[in-house]
Order: C-alpha cells, then sequence, then structure tokens
C-alpha cells in the first residue's frame, strides 16, 4: 500500500508539475512583446505594449475612435516613457471596448506599422446612495466648432459619499492648573473638507476617454484621515505629469496612473485643498492650513486655507507665507456680503440667500468668518512668478494678492475699501491710455471695468497679464435684488507694478447671465495654441432644488468672442459641485 501511495504522489506531483509548466503567459503581439491592460491599476482606460527586450525609436500612437465620427488620439513616445513604462504607453481608449490601436516606431533600422485590438473593461462608481439620478456624471455637448474636434478636457469633480464628511478635528480643552490661567485649545480646521474623486477625461463628443479609479487614492468607507479629503489642484508639470492635493497629503501622478510622488504633509501643517502648483526652481507651493497655531489672544487653532508653504519633491519645507501676519485677517468687507448657500465646497441649500456675520468672537472651524481659526481667507489659487521670485494668490474672501519671498505685498487686486495700511498697495484702475477711472468703494462708474469677486484661479501667464474666475458673489460688496441676477465673468488684466494701475484687457460672461453663474469652483485661462479664453464654470445651477449641477466646458474666441466649445457635465447626485478642468493636449504627456 505504501509503494502504492508513493506511486500515486509522485504521478500527481509529475502531473501537477507538467500543468504549472504548461500554463503560458499572454503571448507577445508583432514585433513587440505582451499587452497588459491598466498596468498600474489606477487607469482602466490604459495599457502597455511591452517591449520583450526590444529596443526601439521614433515611437507614434494612434487610438481610433469608435464609430464613423469617433475622435482619434494621436501622440508621439519619447525615450524615457519608454523606459518608465517598459513599454508604448497606451491611454484615451474607450470603456468596454475592444479598442483598434496603431503604433509605429523603428527596431533595427527597420519602420513597422502595427494595429493592436486592445480591450478594456468598464468603469465603475463606487460611492452611489439613494441621492444619485445616473453611475457616471453625464455629459451634453451643446457645440464644438469643426476646428477644434479633435479637444481633450480633463475634468477635476467629486460625488458626495453615504457617509456623509463623518471626520473632523476634535476640539478640546487645555488642562487648568491652579496659579496658571490657560485658554482653551481648539482644533478646529478643515479636515471634514471630504469627497470622493470622479477624475476622467472626455473627448469633443462627451465620450469617456481616460478613467482615475476611485480606489486609486481614496477611501470614503474607512476612518483613516490620510486615505479622505479632496482631490484636487490639478495642474499639467512641464513633463505631462499632474500635481495634486487631497486633506493630509500631495503628489504627483501621470496619465498611465503612475503615482510619481505621493506625500504626506510636512509635519505642523495640515488640510490641504485647492492647489498645488510646481516652480520653475523645481519646488511645489502648496495650500494648506497650520496646526497647533497660537493667536495673539493664546487660543490655539488649527487654521483654516491661509498658510501657503513650499516643499521640495522630498516634503522638505523651504518657505512659509503666514498670510495672517502678511495681510490683516479681521477684513471683512467681503465677507459680510457672502451667500451662505455655498462658501466654496460646504454647500447648504437651507441658507441660500442669507449673509455672512464676521463676529471676532463667532465659532471657530470652517466657516466664513474673521480672525485665524476661520475662514478668512481662502485662496484657492497660487501661480508663481518666476520674473520677480513672488506669487500671485487668489484669497476668495479678500482679493487677488501678489506677495515676494520677502512676504511683502507687492500689490493687490481689490476694491480699497477696508486695507488699513496695506491700501497704497491696492491697484489703481486705468483705461487703456492710462487714465485714472472714477471709482468709488466697489464700484467705478461710467466704465466696463469690475473688480473680481469671490474669485478663482488669478493665474499669471507668458503674456504678462492676469487670467481670473470671477464668480461674482458678493459683487459690489453686496447680494443683488434676486439672484438670477447674478452673473460670473472669464476676465483678464494687466498690472502695471511701476505705476500701480491695473487695466482691464478682456471679459465674457456678463452677457450669459445667470446660465453661466457659478457661485463657487471653477477656473479659466488663455490657451495661446487655440486663441481661446478656456474656461470651466464648476456650479452651474447649484442652487437648483432637484437638479444636477452644471459644470459648463467652454472655450471662447479670443478675437471674437464667439462660443467655439460649450460642453455640459452633469454632476451624477443633485446640488454637486465640480472643481476644475483642464485642456489636454495629447503630444505633452509622452513627449519626453
Amino acid at each position: 500500500m505504501k509503494k502504492i501511495a508513493l506511486m500515486v504522489s509522485l504521478s500527481l506531483g509529475t502531473i501537477c508539475a507538467a500543468n504549472a509548466a504548461s500554463y503560458p503567459p499572454a503571448p507577445d503581439v508583432g514585433q513587440l512583446g505582451t499587452v497588459i491592460t491598466n498596468p498600474f491599476k489606477n487607469a482602466p482606460l490604459t495599457a502597455v505594449i511591452g517591449l520583450a527586450g526590444n529596443t526601439i525609436s521614433d515611437v507614434s500612437v494612434k487610438v481610433h475612435g469608435k464609430g464613423a465620427n469617433g475622435i482619434d488620439i494621436e501622440y508621439e513616445v519619447g525615450p524615457k516613457s519608454l523606459l518608465n513604462n517598459d513599454g508604448i504607453p497606451i491611454w484615451g481608449m474607450y470603456a468596454s471596448h475592444r479598442n483598434k490601436v496603431t503604433v509605429s516606431f523603428v527596431k533595427d533600422g527597420k519602420k513597422y506599422v502595427e494595429d493592436y485590438t486592445i480591450q478594456t473593461s468598464g468603469i465603475s462608481n463606487r460611492y452611489l446612495d439613494s441621492r444619485d439620478n445616473s453611475d457616471l456624471m453625464t455629459v451634453d455637448v451643446k457645440k464644438v466648432s469643426p476646428e477644434f474636434k479633435d479637444s481633450l478636457y480633463f475634468v477635476n469633480s467629486f460625488t458626495y459619499t453615504p457617509d456623509g464628511t463623518n471626520l473632523s478635528w476634535a476640539a478640546q480643552k487645555a488642562p487648568k492648573k491652579k496659579g496658571a490661567q490657560y485658554p482653551a485649545v481648539k482644533t478646529t480646521g478643515a479636515m471634514f473638507f471630504d469627497m470622493a474623486p470622479m477624475n476622467f477625461v472626455i473627448d469633443s463628443q462627451g465620450e469617456y476617454r481616460w478613467w482615475m479609479e476611485q480606489d486609486a487614492i481614496y477611501d470614503g468607507f474607512g476612518i483613516d484621515a490620510e486615505q479622505r479629503g479632496l482631490m484636487m489642484g490639478f495642474n499639467q508639470t512641464d513633463k505631462g505629469s499632474f500635481t495634486f492635493t487631497k486633506g493630509q497629503r500631495w503628489g504627483e501622478f501621470d496619465m498611465m496612473g503612475r503615482f510619481l510622488v505621493d506625500q504626506r504633509l510636512p509635519h505642523g501643517y495640515v488640510d490641504a485643498s485647492h492647489e498645488a502648483h510646481y516652480t520653475s526652481i523645481d519646488t511645489v507651493m502648496l495650500r494648506v492650513g497650520k496646526q497647533n497655531y497660537r493667536r495673539d489672544d493664546g487660543v490655539m487653532v488649527n487654521t483654516v486655507r491661509d498658510h501657503i508653504v513650499e516643499v521640495d519633491r522630498l516634503g522638505n519645507v523651504q518657505e512659509v507665507w503666514d498670510l495672517t501676519k502678511i495681510l490683516d485677517p479681521m477684513r471683512d468687507d467681503l465677507l459680510t456680503s457672502l451667500d451662505l448657500g455655498a462658501v466654496c465646497l460646504n454647500v447648504d441649500m437651507d441658507s441660500i440667500g442669507k449673509k455672512a456675520t464676521a463676529e471676532p468672537d463667532a465659532d471657530l472651524g470652517d466657516i466664513p468668518g474673521v480672525g485665524a481659526g476661520r475662514n478668512w481667507a481662502h485662496v484657492n489659487s497660487i501661480w508663481y512668478d518666476k520674473n520677480d521670485d513672488s506669487i500671485i494668490l487668489s484669497l476668495r474672501h479678500q482679493a487677488t494678492v501678489k506677495i515676494g519671498r520677502d512676504k511683502e505685498v507687492k500689490w493687490i487686486l481689490s476694491p480699497n475699501t477696508g486695507w488699513g495700511e496695506l491700501s497704497n498697495k491696492v491697484l489703481t484702475p486705468v483705461d487703456a491710455r492710462g487714465n485714472k477711472l472714477n471709482c468709488e468703494g466697489a464700484r467705478c462708474e461710467g466704465t466696463d471695468f469690475d473688480w473680481s469677486y469671490t474669485q478663482h484661479t488669478s493665474w499669471g501667464n507668458d503674456k504678462g497679464t492676469v487670467t481670473v474666475f470671477d464668480n461674482g458673489d458678493g459683487r459690489f460688496h453686496e447680494q443683488p435684488a434676486m439672484p438670477t441676477m447674478k452673473y460670473s465673468r472669464f476676465v483678464e488684466y494687466k498690472v502695471d507694478p511701476k505705476n500701480m494701475t491695473v487695466q482691464q484687457l478682456w471679459e465674457y460672461g456678463k452677457e450669459q447671465g445667470y446660465d453661466w453663474y457659478s457661485p463657487i469652483t471653477s477656473n479659466t485661462e488663455y490657451d495661446a495654441r487655440s486663441n481661446t479664453m478656456f474656461s470651466f464654470s464648476g456650479s452651474v445651477f447649484m442652487f437648483e432644488r432637484g437638479e444636477p449641477t452644471i459644470g459648463k466646458i467652454s472655450e471662447i474666441n479670443y478675437d471674437t468672442k464667439e462660443i467655439e466649445v460649450e460642453i455640459d457635465v452633469l454632476s451624477n447626485k443633485d446640488n454637486q459641485p465640480h472643481y476644475r478642468a483642464l485642456k489636454i493636449y495629447p503630444d505633452t504627456l509622452f513627449s519626453e
């Protein structure tokens, strides 16, 4: 019996070994290696065609459009991108589709052109609940001029989680000792700034062509603070990758779904959101809150959106801008005219039309108010000016401000009200001839010039101008008689720092009125390649009860002001805002 059992065991072992050896890997295809879909497990509409030990060059890719009118995506792949992916990176495919992809390359001095069929999986939203009216965000293409048919747009949006924002910094009181006085310690802050990411690329037909898996960097069902937050503040680097912030983290990823940098915030800082901006000296500017910040009255707080830290790629702090020391955190000229229905992404449908208060002894936390420990500044964008080593900041609740590395204010783009000792830094509006305009308070009479209110993305550019998404809440430091009288603008200013003047060069939005009004979020910038003002109005109709919020992608011809592109992205849950969108040029993604 032992002999028989031994023979059976050897036979089974031989069979298992043979079977194990007979299970082949995915075969090489054509002149190259294996095709693997979603190689980094974060972007299901990507793939890599492996090199299989081959050395190739002069690589170009064409992902064919679906159907007779589908949009082709074409790009070249540089040598570093080949090395980093150990193959040819493929992106821009359709979901749940057998995609046709054509690649050309040179191997051993000979040019090859090969067709591949690459199957992709579906894409899904994990955060569905009783509020959803669709699984993914739907896209309504209103207009695309023929010369813009190849355009691609990266949408940075979110979806509410079933459990809501269930994390926050707890408030606690400091211990009392006999004979000594210790003020209350309030941690407060903005940890509950938290939604599940929905990041994707659409083409001009409204088709999804890229998707980031929500699990790539977020877990809304757990209670790990480092897995929560809002993934936002995307900016494309000169290497084709994208920066981001997300609660207690910041980093950089590429369109293949590789996370190139994933760093925790520097010790002592919390609650990053809105912006991560690389400088020309290879550092990163982050908008954060300061942890355990002791105010002049002795109260300890976590501040809210009022510190800028500059870090290197390893996360080491290089510089800090404490805006509570540089500006006046007690200024409330705009704060007291805000509509409490939405202060950034803190949407409260029951407070629509109510105006904010700014009492010095109001509750601490992520609320509009004055003083450190409240949302007095709300920095939502950073732009680094290499010409004078300074930063331009959009402070939603204050103004657009330029500040040097010496922490001195260079200029302020705002009505000259409430600035106190900084009033001499407020720019003077002028016309095209340099003549001073007739401005009093928040109004400039008899002119098209207007200041920006609750603005986003005050960004500089190679033209030497500043483009701003002027959201328009609190315009003229007041609320209008009817909410439907509100409007947003895409506006361009020319600043003369020597004479301390500002000229309005270009605007669009007034004529669209409330139909394009975006009370929060949004972005705009001039696109030199298409000579358009590209904009994303991220919260159109957000206050309409029972309706999806529209994120409106638009490209406006700079010379004629004709609408070249208008595409609406509808939120999957009602009254749920989007953040930003970026225009994507495939030839910038893998060119290195």
